[in-house]
C-alpha cells in the first residue's frame, strides 16, 4: 500500500471514529493535534471525563481489520501517547476546564473497504 493509500485510510477511520464520538456524545475539542512525540488523532469531552483517543484504521474485512487495527497500537505507542497527552494538556487552556475530573485513552480501531467506506467500528474506553 503506497503512503497516499495509508493516509486516505487513515483520514477515512478518523472522519468514521469522529462521527462515531459525537452520536456517543462526546464534544470532541481537538484533532489531528501535533506535539514532538507525534499526533494527538481526537480529544473529546463526555460528562467529567477528558479523553485521548487513538484511532487505527484497516483495508480489511471485520473482524480481522478491527483487531489488527487495535493490534498495532503496542508499548512504544502508548507511551508516545502518554507524552502528547502530557504536551497537549500543558499547552492547551481547555484541558483546565471546570467539570474534567477523568483523563482516559480509548482507542477505535475501524475497518473500512478500498473505498473508505466503514465495515466495522470497535470503541475501546479506557483501554491503556
Amino acid at each position: 500500500m503506497t503512503a497516499s493509500a495509508r493516509s486516505e485510510t487513515g483520514r477515512a477511520g478518523e472522519r468514521h471514529a469522529q462521527r462515531h464520538l459525537v452520536a456517543a456524545g462526546f464534544r470532541l475539542i481537538e484533532r489531528n493535534y501535533r506535539t514532538r512525540f507525534g499526533e494527538l488523532d481526537i480529544v473529546a469531552v463526555r460528562g467529567d471525563r477528558l479523553v485521548f483517543c487513538e484511532v487505527r484504521a484497516r483495508v480489511c474485512a471485520p473482524p480481522a481489520g478491527v483487531a489488527m487495527a487495535l493490534e498495532s497500537i503496542g508499548p512504544d505507542k502508548r507511551r508516545r501517547l502518554r507524552a502528547m497527552a502530557r504536551q497537549w494538556l500543558a499547552e492547551s487552556p481547555v484541558a483546565a476546564g471546570p467539570g474534567v475530573d477523568v483523563l482516559r485513552f480509548d482507542a477505535i480501531g475501524v475497518a473500512v473497504d478500498a473505498r473508505g467506506s466503514l465495515l466495522a467500528l470497535e470503541h475501546v474506553e479506557d483501554a491503556f
